[in-house]
């Protein structure tokens, strides 16, 4: 039997969204930035969720973008009292901000606030943070059974899911992780992103991220697509929340792709439990300047003209002044 003050503890902790809901307010999303990590233009953890909690502001889908950049873990959990979503968006492995606060993290995810995590962030140890990301998130990169090359993933075809709205096929390069381990015969689980890596991809020496014999074949014998980008629908016991998990974005000057930004933009409205538009997320078009903004580290490559080539590359267009 559930106690009285336990009872009472939730209540408190729905009084928030309940009254937004009430009063037409915006429902908040939180960003969770890691600390600094690859250099210039990778994993830029601050400028991405920054980039990303704009453009969802913009979109105008009734939602309002919160940015912790603590580092790690927030310094004030409280930030996740009343949001309907959060967005994690830092190095994993050993180093994943939620390590050591999978308890904690798990009664906020019971509540049924959605989750994204982006590129590294979808990875955590085996054992008791992979079980948990299996609840939370439907998979996570597992050592010595997923693999991180950098390679051109191609995708063609999409499903009939909100996440997918209003995007066309494209092909980008990143470092897409592949072959994740996901919930026993991908219950609720639901790809969005999916391709067949080149050969190439698998030239590595065996390694705990590089390769292995369950990946080789997978993708070798077998010709098995690999789900780099998926949805996730949690049962009963997480109130129906929702995840979204994202292999790429390692190389930040991807964002500036329109078809690869405003799929993560879907994915993150979709797991705020808010309808995602026709034609997907709506938000204005990136500058080089946009991309430039907030990085954590002195300029170092990637010239404006590089940067513009690759936008050009991307969309067909050269970017917006």
């Amino acid at each position: 039997m559930i106690s009285i003050p336990t009872i009472k503890k939730y209540f408190l902790l729905l009084i928030p969204l309940f009254c937004s809901f009430l009063t037409g307010e915006d429902k908040k999303v939180v960003f969770v930035a890691g600390a600094k990590s690859h250099g210039y233009f990778s994993h830029e953890h601050i400028a991405g969720s920054k980039l990303l909690a704009r453009q969802l502001d913009e979109a105008d889908v009734g939602l309002q973008s919160v940015v912790v950049t603590d580092g790690g873990y927030p310094k004030d959990p409280s930030v996740f009292d009343d949001a309907v979503a959060i967005v994690v968006y830092c190095d994993g492995g050993g180093r994943h901000l939620l390590n050591a606060h999978l308890k904690e993290f798990d009664r906020v995810m019971k509540r049924g606030v959605g989750l994204a995590c982006i590129h590294y962030g979808v990875e955590v140890p085996k054992g008791a943070p992979g079980d948990y990301f299996l609840k939370w998130l439907g998979g996570y990169f597992e050592t010595n059974w997923s693999v991180n090359p950098h390679w051109v993933a191609e995708f063609k075809l999409f499903p009939q899911h909100p996440i997918s709205s209003g995007v066309k096929p494209f092909s980008i390069k990143d470092e897409w992780y592949y072959h994740m381990r996901f919930r026993e015969s991908m219950n609720g689980v639901t790809p969005i992103l999916s391709a067949l890596p080149s050969a190439d991809t698998l030239k590595r020496k065996d390694g705990a991220h590089s390769n292995n014999p369950h990946v080789r074949k997978s993708v070798l014998e077998r010709k098995e697509k690999q789900h780099v980008a998926w949805a996730y629908q949690r049962g009963k016991e997480y109130n129906n929340g929702r995840a979204f998990g994202f292999t790429g974005g390692h190389n930040h000057v991807n964002w500036g792709s329109d078809n690869f930004r405003k799929l993560v933009l879907n994915g993150i409205i979709w797991i705020s439990k808010v309808k995602v538009p026709t034609g997907g997320a709506k938000a204005s078009e990136l500058s080089v300047a946009d991309l430039q903004a907030n990085q954590d580290y002195p300029a170092k490559g990637w010239p404006p003209s590089q940067i513009i080539q690759s936008m050009k590359q991307f969309n067909g267009k050269a970017p917006v002044e």
